[in-house]
């Protein structure tokens, strides 16, 4: 190979012993959030973009720009700052998406309670951005976010940082999001919340571009009924969400593991 070539191998040695506990521990749980968004149907190709800070410090983990999420290992996690400066990094020729850190660092900044954000391109997240109507509350799983669901208004890809305020101002105390024309966010005070919260308006999205597709009449509960499921399903309000699926999770990639020609997650 030409020597001034750029390097995109992928082939990186474990940096377990390098790095705190702590850390190790983010970027495994990061790097198994990333094979679930692949594995659910959840990704853009190389697109898109999950954070997760490291406890105790103000840096944030997230994937390089090239990699398929099913790429993604313990070890290719890049460290960046609020800003988007890179503090550490595999030795490569792959950086980070910007978007991620204008997305991302604004509401990690804005929201201490937020320890994780994810951000999609699904095809029916999109469907459902472009519906002037919004998330309509169809389905058990979409009625949990009733009232608490911000909406943010286009302005083109979301690489300008003074899109930053209003992105903050459109999620609020809210833990998702409906980006129009754009795609889903969803927030976390863990990552497996975020990714449960996710999960739930993917599921959500999916549901109603099927019924609206059915062409028939809809029917919605009354509001004092959408109140009420709204409030049983916020995260504390019966159980944490995400921490009782999350180790059924984890087994179920350790069986995909055993058919997959990628490098397992925890490397």
């Amino acid at each position: 190979m030409d020597a001034r070539a750029p390097s995109y191998s992928t082939a990186w040695p474990s940096i377990q012993g390098q790095v705190s506990p702590e850390e190790w521990q983010a970027r495994c749980d990061l790097a198994a959030c990333y094979r679930l968004m692949d594995l659910h149907g959840m990704t853009d190709m190389i697109y898109n973009h999950i954070t997760l800070r490291i406890p105790g410090t103000d840096h944030l983990l997230i994937n390089l720009y090239g990699l398929l999420y099913r790429e993604i290992t313990a070890t290719s996690l890049a460290k960046i700052d609020v800003e988007g400066n890179i503090i550490w990094k595999p030795d490569t020729d792959y950086g980070i998406n910007k978007s991620g850190y204008v997305i991302h660092g604004a509401i990690h900044t804005a929201r201490p309670d937020v320890a994780a954000v994810i951000h999609t391109h699904t095809r029916a997240g999109m469907a459902v951005s472009a519906m002037q109507c919004g998330l309509l509350p169809l389905t058990q799983t979409t009625m949990r976010f009733v009232g608490h669901l911000g909406y943010h208004d286009y302005y083109g890809p979301a690489v300008d940082l003074a899109e930053r305020e209003s992105i903050v101002a459109d999620l609020g105390p809210h833990d998702a999001m409906i980006m129009r024309n754009h795609g889903l966010l969803t927030a976390g005070a863990t990552l497996q919340q975020a990714f449960n919260t996710m999960y739930q308006l993917e599921g959500a999205c999916r549901a109603q571009v099927d019924a609206m597709a059915a062409r028939t009449e809809l029917t919605m509960p009354g509001a004092d009924i959408l109140e009420k499921t709204a409030h049983l399903y916020q995260p504390g309000t019966r159980r944490p969400y995400g921490v009782l699926e999350w180790h059924a999770l984890l087994r179920l990639l350790e069986a995909e593991q055993k058919n997959s020609a990628f490098p397992p997650y925890w490397s």
